[in-house]
């Protein structure tokens, strides 16, 4: 007989009390371990990395400093800092077989889903793709970090008719990327704003693309696969695509003298969603968004044109939904906000912007593997049933 099943019948899911099913849609609030790696306060606008402020972090650190923070717990000291930038400095350059797969890669292909190949082919060229031991983790690590500027530059330069232009293990992290990339020195402001922009994405809790990466890392799978998977959820344009369609809505007001009119016709009466607005962790200004948004003003004044035009209209945008029922809601600006406009400002086209996101949070991605496999269990949640049971079966010559 077709029957619905009785709540008790998956007591997993039944909250004592009322003798409901406990439904966490989209995993909210739901903690799957403990961790080290980062703390963010959503209702004081403060975000730590290993217990060190972001603030903090972004005036006096580098990329380097970050990562190898969130990789190793601690900060680094002055041999530590060498070795380790020395490591990455010595990993940049990519096998001729990738680079070839860069060539054979049309070029209308969006460029996250460019990355999200190369890497997955990277790891088939890597001898020690199979250990999963915490030091072959780290030298996976260390090699992937260091080759993913490159994969991206090269992409662009191939993608752009360009010659493609090698690393110099003279230049810093950022530095270098942005030579590559441009196949020019940067000048220090732009430098700055890419390292800047590189310790900002480095980490942020158990997000999507985390929590993506430790669920296939829990299967005891390999780091590479792992990391694709990252990839793979961080192109979502409800994830790492947020700043491009932030620029794409600042694009569509045109000017400043525009922004009242479009925010009530949009927000207001049509309840379109503000984006770069809202955060489903902070319930206050996004500490990131701030510090990207004092970097954004000194390179629209430096840069000006378009630059300057997108910087006043945003800037204006964020003044008017402050004072709106938008901040009554307790929404406000996220780091994607402002970071496209910092991105814009460095050349980099629109469509790259997911590709510097992953660029940095590979090093968030990777200290979480590390710690949840430490003490490692597969992660396997539950769904409620609310179909039916015991249906009959019926041969395919009598359904009708």
């Amino acid at each position: 007989m077709v029957r619905k099943l009785k709540p008790e019948e998956q007591h997993w899911c039944i909250d004592p009390e009322t003798g409901e099913p406990i439904i966490n849609k989209g995993v909210a609030n739901v903690c799957i371990d403990k961790t080290t790696i980062s703390f963010i306060d959503g209702y004081h606008s403060k975000l730590y990395y290993r217990g060190y402020s972001i603030e903090d972090l972004a005036k006096y650190s580098t990329f380097e400093e970050v990562a190898y923070l969130l990789l190793y717990g601690h900060l680094p000291t002055k041999k530590e800092l060498d070795d380790f930038s020395g490591w990455l400095k010595e990993n940049r350059e990519i096998p001729d077989e990738v680079v070839d797969l860069l060539f054979n890669i049309p070029p209308d292909i969006e460029p996250m889903e460019m990355l999200r190949t190369a890497v997955s082919y990277l790891g088939n060229l890597d001898p020690g793709r199979h250990d999963l031991s915490r030091d072959g983790i780290f030298r996976k690590a260390i090699r992937l970090i260091a080759k993913m500027p490159t994969i991206v530059a090269y992409f662009y330069r191939i993608k752009t008719n360009q010659d493609i232009v090698e690393p110099d293990p003279r230049l810093t992290h950022a530095e270098n990327f942005l030579y590559m990339f441009h196949g020019k020195m940067p000048s220090k402001l732009h430098a700055e704003a890419m390292d800047l922009s590189l310790k900002l994405y480095a980490e942020h809790g158990m997000n999507a693309s985390t929590f993506t990466t430790v669920v296939i890392a829990s299967t005891l799978s390999d780091y590479y696969s792992a990391i694709v998977g990252g990839i793979g959820a961080l192109r979502g344009p409800l994830h790492g695509y947020a700043n491009v369609l932030a620029m794409k809505q600042f694009e569509e007001i045109g000017s400043v003298d525009k922004v009242e009119k479009w925010f009530k016709e949009n927000i207001e009466t049509r309840k379109k969603r503000l984006m770069g607005f809202g955060h489903r962790v902070y319930k206050s200004y996004d500490p990131r968004a701030r510090i990207y948004g004092e970097v954004a003003k000194k390179l629209a004044d430096e840069v000006g044109g378009d630059v300057k035009r997108i910087w006043d209209i945003a800037f204006k945008l964020e003044e008017v939904a402050l004072k709106s029922k938008l901040a009554e809601k307790k929404i406000f600006p996220n780091t994607d906000f402002y970071s496209g406009l910092v991105y814009m400002a460095l050349g980099i086209p629109v469509d790259f912007y997911c590709t510097l996101f992953a660029l940095s949070r590979v090093v968030g991605w990777t200290a979480h593997i590390l710690e949840y496999i430490e003490n490692n269990r597969i992660i396997r949640p539950r769904i409620f049933y609310v179909g039916e049971v015991d249906k009959e079966y019926i041969p395919i010559e009598k359904r009708g």
